[in-house]
């Protein structure tokens, strides 16, 4: 679901609601203080769920002390991100 290299988590199941809720914890489990890299390159499904996760994780990150960033955000996730307002929030790469 998420992978873990050194400070890169790479997301490798569709951020559907379906799954909304184990890649929230899944996230959560795995940061840490520090600039972490989210790479949404194999995301091939998403949803409007997946914003409130990344919403979820930047919460806990900014708790935890960790900065994230997104990158290789998939064009569905971008637009709904800026059709929501939130795509600065989300410090898509």
């Amino acid at each position: 679901m998420i992978e873990r290299d050194g400070t890169d988590l790479r997301v490798t199941a569709p951020m559907t609601l379906d799954n909304a809720r184990l890649l929230q914890a899944a996230g959560i489990a795995l940061l840490q203080a520090g600039a972490w890299r989210v790479d949404l390159a194999v995301v091939t499904e998403a949803d409007s769920s997946a914003i409130a996760v990344m919403l979820g994780w930047l919460r806990v990150a900014a708790a935890r002390q960790a900065t994230l960033q997104f990158v290789n955000v998939p064009a569905g996730v971008r637009s709904l991100a800026d059709l929501y307002g939130v795509g600065e929030l989300l410090s898509l790469a």
